[in-house]
C-alpha cells in the first residue's frame, strides 16, 4: 500500500477501502443466503465419536442452499457462488458449469430422496434469511 499511496495519494487508500468493503459485503451476503436460511439443516457431531452421521455429499446438500440461480447478474456478481450446493460438491469445477450441474444434482437428490434447497430469487433468499434470524431470536 505504501507505493500506491505515495504515487496516487489518499485516493489509493480510499479505493482499497471501497473494494474491500464491497468484497466483504458480497461474501457476507453469499454466506448468509447460502447457509443461514429456513430450510438448511444444522447438524451437530455425535458427542462420543465427534462424527456426523450423514455421508459427506449428503451433508453438503442438506446444509447449503442455492439462490437466484436464473439470474445472470447475481451469478456474475457472486462468481457463481449462488450455486452454493454445486460449489460445495464440486469446488474445483468452474462456476460456469454450475447451472448444468445443478440439474443433475437436483435429479439425483430427487432419486435418493435428499432435500435440495433452492430459492428462485435473491429476494426470496433474503426473506428466508430474515425469517430464520427471527426464529433463532425467539428461541
Amino acid at each position: 500500500m505504501v507505493l500506491p499511496i505515495y504515487r496516487l495519494g489518499t485516493a489509493a487508500l480510499l479505493g482499497y477501502l471501497i473494494v474491500s468493503f464491497v468484497t466483504g459485503f458480497v461474501i457476507a451476503v453469499v454466506f448468509q443466503l447460502a447457509h443461514i436460511v429456513e430450510d438448511t439443516e444444522f447438524h451437530m457431531p455425535d458427542n462420543s465419536t465427534f462424527k456426523i452421521e450423514n455421508e459427506w455429499a449428503v451433508h453438503q446438500i442438506l446444509t447449503t442452499a442455492d439462490f437466484a440461480t436464473k439470474s445472470r447478474i447475481v451469478s456474475w456478481f457472486t462468481g457463481g457462488l449462488n450455486f452454493q450446493v454445486e460449489h460445495h460438491l464440486f469446488p474445483r469445477i468452474s462456476h460456469i458449469h454450475y447451472p448444468q450441474i445443478s440439474k443433475l444434482v437436483k435429479e439425483t437428490c430427487k432419486q435418493f430422496n435428499v432435500k435440495y434447497v433452492e430459492f428462485p430469487t435473491l429476494l426470496s433468499a433474503i426473506q428466508s434469511h430474515v425469517m430464520h434470524l427471527k426464529y433463532v431470536g425467539q428461541q
